[in-house]
């Protein structure tokens, strides 16, 4: 992960399901094809809801990382 630099960072660790989930999708709205968007959440129902929007939206998951008390979730903009 350390080769890949978000071009988005979106702090949504203060808020609860769907808040991280909508606040990705905004950025994702307001990115361009090829941008990295990296959503931090330590709201547990956004590591799993998360990667299954980026498939489904047919984009990329970078990964999804385990950070000391929150998740990192990291997409490309592919479409």
């Amino acid at each position: 992960m350390d080769e890949i630099k978000p071009t988005k960072v979106v702090d949504a660790r203060r808020s609860f399901c769907p808040g991280p989930l909508m606040e990705m999708i905004k950025a994702y709205k307001n990115s361009k094809v090829g941008d990295v968007i990296s959503v931090y959440s330590s709201d547990t129902g956004t590591k799993k809801d998360a990667p299954e929007w980026i498939k489904k939206s047919g984009n990329e998951l970078v990964g999804v990382f385990d950070r000391n008390g929150y998740f990192e979730i990291v997409m490309r903009k592919t479409k």
